[in-house]
């Protein structure tokens, strides 16, 4: 997964760039293109799990499972808006 050894190695570099006593911006800096870095990884697997997981329950028919899925999907989304608001 090349997007996660980015996001790994751009937190390892902030954690370097703090022992040295760097300039802080220039770790904010490095910071906030890790999070940005996995937000994209956090909205590729969700879209993952949108595509394969999700899609499989809604085309089994399964009344249950589709439920499951949808309380699944909402219990993450309020997550993310917390996390968002926080």
């Amino acid at each position: 997964m090349p997007l996660l050894n980015r996001i790994t190695g751009q937190l390892n570099g902030a954690g370097k760039m703090i022992e040295e006593g760097r300039y802080c911006p220039d770790i904010l800096n490095q910071l906030r293109a890790a999070r940005a870095a996995l937000r994209t990884l956090e909205g590729r697997i969700l879209e993952e799990h949108l595509r394969c997981c999700v899609g499989q329950a809604f085309n089994s028919g399964e009344k249950k499972e589709k439920e499951g899925k949808v309380a699944e999907l909402l219990d993450l989304f309020r997550r993310y808006d917390n996390d968002a608001q926080g």
